[in-house]
């Protein structure tokens, strides 16, 4: 075995199947219309969706460590990212600035509401 893989390839057809049973929840637990089954299914079974495709279609369990590592900081730092701008970017405004696309959405919608009341 010293130019083989002594790594057995999984079950592609088992994995698939499990990926398409876990869209067809995601896409039913909107459906309930409950706001926690919402986010579990949204982003609890992409992350689980994720994981399966990195670790059986990209290989990275047969991979060098230092792939998994170079992966893992990669998200590590996109997190970061996103937890350092998330709290200005999901507010219409700020200390030193206001979110005008924002401002003029919600300005054009009052608008139509006043000359249209049954819209809403």
């Amino acid at each position: 075995m010293s130019g083989e893989h002594a790594h057995a390839h999984p079950n592609y057809i088992k994995i698939w199947a499990i990926l398409v049973f876990l869209l067809l929840v995601s896409v039913a637990g909107p459906m309930l219309e409950h706001p926690i089954i919402t986010l579990i299914t949204a982003f609890g079974i992409a992350f689980v969706k994720a994981f399966l495709v990195a670790k059986h279609f990209m290989h990275l369990n047969i991979e060098k460590k230092l792939a998994t590592y170079l992966l893992c900081t990669a998200v590590a730092f996109m997190l970061l990212f996103f937890a350092g701008t998330a709290p200005d970017i999901m507010r219409h405004e700020g200390q030193n600035w206001e979110h005008q696309s924002a401002k003029h959405e919600t300005a054009r919608a009052l608008k139509a509401a006043e000359h249209d009341p049954a819209a809403h």
